[in-house]
């Protein structure tokens, strides 16, 4: 994904990054950090989110108007619940949408009621492509290569 931002930089695109933090996800912890290569550079904004869906109680929607985005490039972690819930919420609020096909990801939950983890990554960029429309905006999956800035 370090191409993809260096790309969407180079093409004067807008970068907004989203990191989520709760009670179990905590500030400054190992797994609250960026991944390597990743995280906001000069005056890129960034959103704290304490909700799967990253438009829930932050600046997210007003930072998009401000810099006339009407279409977003999905990436991020948790594709079951913070991935999906931003998805949705994004094409409900009119925005066109594309989540990069393995731009995403979870974690092996073991024992618990998801499947494997390529499994889920598997559902939600399929339901980026085929159940994300709504009248003035719609979904889809992408490869990295397909996004075109």
């Amino acid at each position: 994904m370090v191409d993809l931002v260096e790309r969407a930089r180079a093409a004067e695109v807008p970068v907004i990054w989203v990191q989520h933090h709760d009670a179990e996800l905590l500030r400054g912890t190992p797994a609250w950090q960026w991944a390597e290569g990743l995280g906001p550079v000069g005056e890129e904004p960034l959103v704290e989110k304490s909700y799967g869906d990253a438009f829930a109680e932050t600046d997210l929607e007003r930072i998009l108007a401000e810099r006339g985005v009407r279409e977003t490039v999905l990436v991020g972690a948790v594709s079951e619940q913070c991935i999906r819930a931003t998805m949705h919420s994004a094409v409900l609020r009119g925005y066109d949408l594309a989540l990069v096909a393995g731009g995403h990801t979870t974690v092996d939950a073991a024992g618990s009621w998801l499947p494997d983890p390529e499994a889920v990554i598997g559902v939600v960029d399929a339901m980026a492509e085929h159940g994300m429309q709504w009248p003035g905006s719609r979904g889809r999956s992408v490869t990295p290569e397909e996004v075109g800035f």
